[in-house]
């Protein structure tokens, strides 16, 4: 692990020799600026403009600009020269609780390496201390040219530092808060708390940079001479959110689904749902039902009843106007109609109706002769 920077522990009286280390790495995929005419490289000149020629590193100092605009050259020399005790050491000047201090201070990490043999006794005995008494060190360092603030803690067998913003650097977050009023309801608290639970815990190593993946996958597949994958279907119910609570449901049933749980608790309540709100009826009972609420033209027992007294009439010669032989005729008709609906359903009937018939007839033609 390569140091940037070598120094000393000050803890009291005690020294403890170190080197600094980076404790990230970037993996972010980096671009280079193009002419996108012709593909050539962009690059960034360091021009010196008195002389109007390009100057290499070498040749390149430090210097303040004057509220004038006039330019003040500053020294590696004049720097180390600065009363500070800093320069090359990590001042511990307090050990705290880790809770006092706010994330938002937190910047930069770094592992601090024993630098020599001599240093790893009192290098194991600060990381000892540390970790027994649960708190974090607080110290003042000099790194690239400015004093920084730092908080020491163990990981695992090893002092990390974090560089921390200075107090007055940190923001006020007034501005960023919304500008209105807003009343959260219990309920909808209780929702979110649902949500909360459900999602669970995760296993911080499992996650990924899917839009490195992406890009890198991309690249290959240009250099490949190929098509990049298809691009993926954004997630459904991304948007402006109209309903909260309705979202909060809705997000809370996904995560459910998606871990596989309460799919049998989902069923049961649509299953109940529909149960309230619809009635079930057996095939039988409607067709029961349907029979007796559809008239059928006269067909029904109020014709039967009707063509009765017509029978009779028929049969016994009574009534000689043309008005009774008309309404004789119609209560024919729909004693036919009856008829030949008994004689589908029972075979034993079918010779009286036909003589029925037959007799209707005749009676009907002698009272057309004697009109």
């Amino acid at each position: 692990m390569q140091s940037i920077w070598n120094g000393a522990i000050s803890f009291g009286l005690v020294s403890i020799p170190v080197k600094l280390a980076n404790a990230t790495v970037s993996h972010a995929v980096s671009f280079r600026q193009i002419h996108t005419e012709d593909g050539g490289r962009i690059r960034y000149r360091k021009v010196c403009e008195l002389e109007e020629k390009e100057v290499p590193s070498s040749e390149i100092g430090k210097g303040f600009e004057d509220a004038d605009g006039s330019i003040i050259p500053i020294t590696e020399e004049d720097l180390a020269g600065l009363p500070l005790p800093t320069t090359r050491t990590i001042d511990i000047v307090a050990f705290v609780e880790s809770e006092r201090i706010d994330p938002l201070q937190m910047g930069n990490a770094y592992y601090l390496m024993v630098n020599g043999a001599p240093a790893a006794k009192p290098y194991a005995l600060l990381r000892e201390a540390l970790r027994r008494s649960e708190r974090v060190a607080i110290a003042k360092f000099a790194l690239r040219g400015r004093e920084r603030l730092g908080m020491l803690r163990v990981v695992d067998d090893v002092i990390a530092m974090h560089t921390l913003h200075w107090p007055d650097e940190i923001r006020s977050p007034e501005e960023a808060a919304p500008e209105t009023d807003v009343t959260v309801r219990d309920a909808e608290l209780d929702l979110a708390d649902a949500l909360m639970d459900t999602l669970g815990d995760v296993d911080l190593d499992s996650l990924h940079d899917d839009y490195r993946e992406a890009v890198e996958e991309m690249v290959t597949a240009k250099v490949e001479g190929r098509e990049p994958a298809p691009e993926k279907e954004p997630a459904q119910g991304e948007g402006t959110v109209i309903d909260l609570m309705s979202a909060l449901e809705s997000s809370v049933r996904e995560a459910k689904r998606s871990r596989g749980e309460g799919e049998g608790e989902d069923a049961g309540e649509k299953g109940g749902e529909k149960s309230k709100d619809a009635e079930v009826t057996s095939l039988s009972s409607r067709r029961r039902t349907g029979t007796r609420a559809k008239p059928s033209g006269g067909s029904g027992s109020g014709a039967k009843k009707k063509s009765a007294p017509a029978k009779k009439k028929a049969a016994g010669g009574s009534g000689s106007g043309k008005s009774a032989a008309s309404s004789s005729r119609g209560k024919s008709g729909s004693g036919r109609s009856s008829t030949a609906k008994k004689t589908a359903s029972s075979g034993s009937g079918t010779k009286k109706t036909a003589s029925s018939s037959t007799t209707k007839k005749k009676t009907a033609s002698s009272r057309k002769r004697s009109a």
